[in-house]
């Protein structure tokens, strides 16, 4: 029996193209591929390792004529909408005090600043959460085996009562080896709202 759900933020409640983005990326570097070092700083930006002063400094040295406003455009280019349905759907579930509902998300600070600004809704939907744990502020990001187990420990969660919610196979494969049940979906095809419907199984 489900009493917990965890949701993914991007491809699940807020659209991402992350093809076109890296595409545009790809096209403004004027590069054919990125480097390992840009996937490192990414990587660590993502994780909180480092500043976004320093993560800005890094794109700044390697590409001096693009302005720190251009490598935030790149950087954001992936966001697209939210649709506020999903977040009709997801008050509905709080309000019916079932379920606890936590938020895991790998994202970093220029991302999230720039769904506050374009997301008038943000604050009432992290308010709709009993926790909201995104990778730059707890230092931990998926797919790796440790941030689900501090999810369970952190709220006191029994693996196999939950179910978790991401469009990445590779973190779906990791909650499956703890015995989380999970829903790898397909934001091209498949719409959050419809979860009763879709996993009916488990509820």
């Amino acid at each position: 029996m489900i009493n917990t759900i965890i949701f993914d933020f991007g491809n699940v409640f807020v659209n991402l193209d992350i093809e076109a983005a890296h595409k545009h990326a790809l096209e403004t570097f004027q590069i054919e591929s990125l480097s390992e070092e840009m996937l490192g700083f990414n990587s660590f930006y993502e994780q909180g390792l480092i500043s976004t002063d320093e993560f800005l400094e890094f794109y700044s040295e390697n590409f001096p004529k693009l302005s720190k406003e251009a490598l935030i455009d790149i950087w954001n280019f992936m966001l697209k909408d939210f649709p506020e349905s999903r977040l009709d759907f997801l008050k509905a579930i709080q309000q019916s005090s079932k379920y606890k509902l936590i938020l895991l998300s790998n994202t970093n600070a220029l991302h999230i600043d720039y769904i506050k600004d374009h997301v008038s809704f943000y604050e009432e939907f992290k308010n709709c959460f009993d926790a909201f744990y995104l990778s730059h502020e707890i230092n931990l990001v998926k797919p790796n085996q440790d941030i689900f187990e501090f999810i369970l420990n952190k709220n006191k969660l029994k693996a196999e009562e939950c179910l978790f919610i991401d469009d990445n196979q590779e973190n779906i494969n990791t909650a499956n080896t703890l015995k989380i049940k999970t829903w790898h979906i397909n934001p091209e095809t498949e719409d959050v709202i419809n979860l009763y419907d879709i996993k009916k199984d488990l509820f």
